[in-house]
């Protein structure tokens, strides 16, 4: 048995030349977005690091294999999946060898992009600390993962419909660098402020890049978390995204919404709720995210 990792052709070249690659993740495909906005999203996204001088590389699994960069062709396939697998660390091999599509987590984006060779990945936000894990035990793969695997993941902060002051401790615990981008405050996904001051500050993503890489230079195990907050004219205010993630939770639980179905419930329910406001902050949120992997990505590209 060899290791199914299938790279796009523009992928494999970058990498070859050392030309600056961004990973993104395909959950947000799946899971986070709905038909045909999903795809119409992906592709924005994929453009906007074009624009920024890097390589796209959506990440997912179809046909036995881990596909580094999709065509067109693959992001209709995974957009209209309606039962793609959504895979962390726990279920990647298994999602591998079952043959099914499936979606790969922060989690796995990061997994398979160090399997690429591939520094920087953008998201929209990570997962974390759910409300109420102190019973529930319910914590993102995401947050051990960024404890380990050495990429850089730029996110808006963590998902607002998490207990952000834990998901963070959890990060501290780990020794992740959380990094937020131009400000003092972590953002908080929809909102450019969370109350939370941020443990580390870079301006620049040039400071970004240099830490990456002194990073590798140290052995230290792990990546880094740059918080990018969303832009101004983007934002919704905790104020007034608040209420409608309470609302969503107590949605959630009683209807005892559980494990991996309970982000793209809350996701779907504050759609609804904002009456479509969220989503449209989630597809900005992302491309801003996207400009910024790309700048760093080729800061790195640069010191290597």
């Amino acid at each position: 048995m060899t290791l199914p990792l299938i790279l796009q052709a523009s992928v494999e070249e970058a990498l070859a030349n050392g030309t600056p690659v961004v990973a993104l993740e395909s959950t947000i495909i799946t899971h986070g977005m709905p038909y045909p906005q999903n795809v119409e999203m992906a592709r924005a996204v994929e453009d906007t690091i074009r624009a920024g001088g890097a390589v796209p590389a959506t990440i997912a699994i179809m046909n036995g294999a881990i596909h580094i960069g999709l065509d067109d062709e693959d992001l209709e396939i995974l957009g209209q999946t309606p039962d793609a697998m959504k895979l962390s660390r726990a279920d990647l091999a298994v999602g591998i060898t079952s043959g099914r599509v499936g979606a790969t987590t922060v989690a796995a984006t990061m997994i398979c992009a160090q399997l690429a060779g591939i520094d920087v990945f953008a998201t929209g936000g990570i997962g974390g600390v759910h409300r109420g894990a102190e019973t529930s035990f319910d914590i993102s793969a995401d947050l051990p993962e960024l404890g380990q695997t050495a990429v850089t993941v730029v996110a808006a902060g963590a998902k607002a419909i998490l207990d952000l002051p834990k998901t963070f401790e959890v990060l501290e615990t780990m020794g992740v660098p959380v990094i937020a981008y131009g400000q003092d405050e972590l953002p908080a996904f929809w909102s450019r402020q969370s109350g939370l001051k941020a443990p580390l500050r870079m301006d620049t993503a040039a400071q970004i890049a240099n830490a990456h890489v002194m990073r590798g230079l140290l052995g230290l195990p792990g990546g880094q978390l740059v918080a990018n907050p969303i832009p101004e004219e983007h934002e919704i205010a905790q104020t007034e995204i608040g209420p409608a993630i309470e609302a969503a939770l107590r949605d959630a639980e009683d209807q005892g919404i559980a494990a991996k179905e309970v982000t793209p419930f809350l996701l779907d329910r504050i759609f609804t709720l904002t009456e479509g406001r969220s989503l449209r902050s989630n597809i900005e949120l992302v491309l801003n995210n996207a400009r910024l992997a790309a700048e760093i990505a080729g800061e790195i590209a640069r010191l290597r």
